[in-house]
């Protein structure tokens, strides 16, 4: 398979750090970071024609990997713990 985009040490390469010691101390970001995955995977498979789904589906999906991926920005930066 290949690699799926929206990866968050991608997304947060200077953050790599925080993001492994929340995922380990901070069962809320392990929880999110594990749907925030989950999704970006899900999205990849429908983006690639693995496993299409209906427009409206993928865009939900979308919608609430965005809003996990704002909550983790704020957890990162402390805003948010």
């Amino acid at each position: 398979m290949s690699h799926a985009p929206n990866d968050l040490a991608e997304d947060f390469p200077d953050k790599v750090d925080r993001i492994h010691q929340l995922k380990t101390s901070n069962s809320r970001f392990a929880r999110l970071h594990d749907e925030y995955n989950a999704l970006n995977r899900t999205i990849h498979r429908i983006e690639t024609r693995v496993e299409p789904k209906p427009e409206e589906v993928e865009e939900e999906l979308k919608r609430r990997r965005l809003q996990i991926k704002d909550e983790i920005r704020a957890m990162l930066e402390g805003t948010d713990a």
